[in-house]
């Protein structure tokens, strides 16, 4: 049987921080899919996750050695590779023992069985397989929207190729109506669509309300809903079950996040779980249109001229929130203070001015309140996660 493997070995996932804090590289979203999603529709294979020996290791880790790999083949691939048609291909042609290299990558992809286990950190490789192809890799967490309009581009050719979109209804002017796709279940009626610039594609069972405006490229993930008289600009995905009003641009949530308010959220990247309050705003170029600079773990980091928030899952801001340009934030921080937000939030944090510490326990009742609004629960592994981050960062 064959299998996918995630491994994080070489990706330095603490540089996306601080969304790798509470997932694998390969759950984050760009375009419509994760990177998981991605690789397993390319390869139509299960995925796992090579052991990592850290808190994150659960239901789906895999230990690599001749044990437990059995007669199975692996596709052992890096995490933050995004899959293209031509790597796609030939990874589909590896050998046992063999691997990819492109892009100036020593290695982007290995095949291996048994055979090739030499030890836990040993892995035998017999032949390079050089490919002229670019190499579209996530390092950095403004990465995840630089790079988001390929990344819809590809997934709506994976998803709608050789399939019919569900019709739009004569409520819904658009243009570029060949590269519109309705999955089934969607409610849409008096919104404009304009799909010339790049495609917009809607998930099953979302809701499009009157007076939207969605100008491609775009996904609606499954569930989700754009409230009356929102205004989305490319290149944007909102996530899963989110829901989402006022102005948004070239921004992504992850899924199950809210910004259901007026207000505008431009050139970020929101978590899954978080929740912007009425009237929160972003600020996404600096008054002297220099270089953004943003907080990294290793110090900080001039990403360009446009970079808004980012944020990590669970965290919450209140009404008419100000955020500064370039803001980070961390895990579960319910944020709240006059004037604009500083330029980092860790995670856990209690207002921002004086930050004081969440309580964990509270913190932990709050986020299951959220979470049963979707009629979904906190799991015993995300308390697992969410302890570990709380004891350690």
């Amino acid at each position: 049987m064959k299998k996918i493997v995630f491994t994080e070995e070489f990706c330095q996932p603490e540089q996306l921080y601080p969304f790798t804090l509470t997932r694998q590289v390969q759950d984050i979203r760009i375009g419509i899919l994760t990177i998981r999603e991605k690789w397993e529709a390319h390869l139509g294979l299960n995925s796992y996750d090579k052991h990592e020996d850290d808190y994150k290791d659960l239901d789906r880790a895999m230990v690599v050695d001749a044990q437990s790999i059995g007669d199975d083949i692996l596709y052992l691939i890096h995490g933050n590779i995004l899959p293209t048609p031509k790597l796609v291909r030939a990874i589909k042609k590896l050998k046992p023992g063999e691997c990819i290299t492109a892009g100036g990558r020593e290695s982007v992809a290995y095949c291996i069985s048994k055979g090739e286990i030499e030890n836990e950190h040993k892995i035998k490789i017999t032949r390079s397989i050089e490919i002229d192809e670019e190499i579209r890799e996530i390092r950095f967490p403004w990465h995840i929207f630089t790079l988001n309009a390929w990344a819809i581009a590809q997934d709506f050719e994976l998803l709608t190729r050789k399939r019919t979109s569900q019709k739009l209804g004569p409520t819904n002017p658009a243009s570029g109506s060949k590269n519109i796709f309705i999955e089934k279940g969607a409610r849409i009626n008096h919104a404009i669509f304009n799909a010339a610039d790049g495609p917009i594609y809607i998930g099953k069972n979302a809701t499009i309300m009157e007076g939207s405006l969605l100008r491609g490229p775009i996904a609606i993930g499954e569930g989700a809903v754009i409230k009356m008289g929102t205004r989305i600009y490319g290149a944007t995905t909102i996530g899963p079950k989110c829901v989402v009003g006022g102005e948004i641009k070239n921004s992504v949530l992850f899924g199950c996040s809210n910004k259901a308010h007026d207000g505008y959220l431009g050139d970020s990247v929101i978590g899954e779980w978080c929740n912007l309050g009425a009237g929160t705003s972003n600020s996404n170029v600096k008054n002297t249109a220099s270089g953004v600079q943003v907080w990294t773990p290793r110090g900080e980091v001039v990403v360009g001229l446009k970079c808004g928030l980012i944020m990590g899952d669970y965290s919450r801001t209140a009404i008419n929130t100000s955020l500064n340009t370039g803001t980070v934030v961390g895990v579960s921080s319910n944020i709240f203070g006059a004037g604009l937000s500083p330029k980092y939030i860790p995670s856990f944090s209690w207002g921002f001015d004086g930050i004081e510490r969440y309580r964990f326990d509270k913190a932990c009742a709050d986020i299951a309140s959220w979470k049963a609004l979707k009629d979904e629960s906190l799991t015993s592994n995300e308390e697992l996660i969410l302890k570990h981050i709380y004891n350690h960062y």
